[in-house]
């Protein structure tokens, strides 16, 4: 009885270190998880919205040249959803990958999927136009990396608790073994001498 007394009073002891390492563990990568998130957030991760692409008129003579359009830039970062409206200001038409714009109108694209997108392109003088569709970091994202990371570093947390203060037995505990080593003495006749001396 005393025994079983002895390992559940250490099994408390391990189990409340294991359960704070991991609450610790969790918090903690919560923690760096939304701190770095915060610090790489970029212009990309909003709600999904339209973004519009004006081609100003003379655009055509300033590419023949080798000019590039001082409105337009070279690469452009959208995030999963967005829509690019490309309205043409330009006495002539152009063309971005799929999309034909004569002039005076507009097209959209829509961007569904996150990849590096290389776009054959008119108003530009290298031809190119690079798009740089990036996925959105979601509640789902956040919580997906809090996972991977918390109990990881709750094991951690655990094994230098274990390191830095071992598991002892409690003081209840080591009496009541010691009174129950003392009456199996007892039992068996195996006294100590300061016992066994009296008359």
């Amino acid at each position: 009885m005393v025994r079983q007394l002895v390992k559940l009073s250490s099994f408390n002891t391990l189990g409340w270190r294991i359960a704070l390492s991991l609450a610790a563990g969790l918090l903690l990568a919560w923690g760096l998880s939304e701190v770095s998130f915060f610090i790489l957030k970029d212009s990309s991760d909003h709600v999904p919205q339209q973004i519009e692409l004006v081609i100003p008129a003379g655009t055509a003579e300033r590419v023949a040249r080798g000019e590039a359009p001082p409105s337009i830039p070279p690469d452009m970062v959208f995030g999963i959803g967005d829509t690019l409206v490309v309205k043409n200001a330009d006495t002539v038409s152009h063309q971005l990958g799929p999309v034909w714009v004569p002039p005076g109108a507009s097209a959209s694209l829509s961007l569904d999927q996150a990849a590096k997108f290389t776009y054959a392109c008119t108003f530009q003088p290298s031809r190119y136009l690079g798009l740089d569709v990036r996925p959105r970091v979601t509640w789902a994202t956040r919580v997906q990396a809090i996972a991977f990371a918390g109990p990881p570093m709750a094991a951690l947390i655990a094994i230098y608790s274990f390191v830095l203060w071992p598991v002892r037995r409690s003081p209840i505990a080591d009496r009541k073994s010691h009174t129950a080593k003392q009456a199996l003495s007892v039992e068996t006749g195996d006294l100590p001498s300061a016992i066994s001396d009296k008359p």
